[in-house]
């Protein structure tokens, strides 16, 4: 292949990996309102999984956001259950025996209402292993009005903002 070719192939992409063949997800998250309030795109990263959130028209401030048990947000959103914990493990990023499965790091939304986060979870997976988000139920990423505690109990409150995880591919 010529140097221009090469280039020009880089450039396109061609010959570079397909990320479209790794199994990956998407949540579209709506405000109580049914306000759009962005996405959050889920894929393989190595032996977890990588969210990439892009969000808008929340609050500003720091805010709990979770995987959720249940393909749902009907309901006030209460239909998304409890936090994603399939072996049982308590709740709360520092807790000593390990958190939920669905427990993530707190996201801050700044003062016009939007926030980008991108994050790694060991816990999770999109369709394989013990906590995939794509099991028979399905599972859903909810943000809450205060942040997480990371303790026993989550202190997160509302539920401000909701999205269903689907399969993307």
């Amino acid at each position: 292949m010529t140097r221009i070719a090469m280039i020009a192939a880089a450039a396109l992409g061609l010959g570079a990996p397909a990320l479209a063949a790794e199994p990956a997800a998407k949540a579209m998250l709506k405000t109580a309102d049914g306000a759009d309030a962005g996405t959050v795109e889920i894929r393989t990263a190595g032996d977890g999984t990588l969210f990439r959130a892009e969000l808008s028209g929340l609050t500003p401030g720091w805010h709990g956001f979770h995987v959720h048990e249940t393909g749902s947000c009907e309901d006030g959103f209460q239909a998304a259950g409890d936090h994603y914990a399939p072996s049982g493990n308590s709740h709360g990023l520092m807790a000593e025996d390990g958190a939920h499965a669905g427990d993530l790091p707190n996201i801050f939304v700044h003062e016009n209402g939007e926030a980008k986060a991108e994050f790694y979870s060991a816990r999770l997976s999109v369709t394989e292993g013990d906590a995939p988000v794509m099991d028979e139920d399905g599972s859903a990423i909810v943000v809450h009005a205060q942040p997480d505690s990371y303790a026993s109990e989550a202190g997160a409150g509302d539920r401000v903002a909701c999205g269903v995880i689907t399969q993307d591919n």
